[in-house]
């Protein structure tokens, strides 16, 4: 029922920017809060940021605080994740998901808030 397809990964160089971009669709996208996690080959997957279905809270993973922006168009559907001064280590499949407020505002870091899950884009930082 829900699919959610991103977008915007490629090969940066450490200290660039780049935008990725989470397009939903089949649900009233509104009502759902939205999470981007990131999965780095040989570890587990882990959190990077969230946002409320209306977009006015957000949370951060410690690591990409300050670096990392979440914002998310109603309109059209989309989350996006903007990263700057980007490290090496930010190297990792991104994936973006959906959960109901409840449980975001609950556990909002948490992968077991969310339901639904992206394909995945790739995001490599050369340094």
């Amino acid at each position: 029922q829900v699919q959610l397809v991103e977008s915007g990964g490629g090969l940066v160089q450490a200290g660039g920017s780049l935008r990725l971009s989470c397009a939903g669709s089949g649900r009233a996208f509104h009502i759902d809060a939205m999470g981007w996690f990131r999965q780095a080959p040989g570890k587990e997957r882990e959190f990077v940021a969230a946002i409320s279905a209306s977009g006015t809270t957000t949370y951060y993973a410690e690591s990409v605080k300050g670096r990392f922006t979440i914002t998310r168009d109603n309109a059209k559907n989309t989350v996006y994740l903007q990263m700057s001064s980007l490290k090496s280590e930010d190297t990792a499949v991104y994936y973006c998901s959906t959960g109901s407020n409840l449980r975001f505002f609950a556990a909002p870091m948490s992968s077991n808030s969310y339901d639904y899950w992206g394909q995945g884009t790739q995001v490599t930082v050369s340094s």
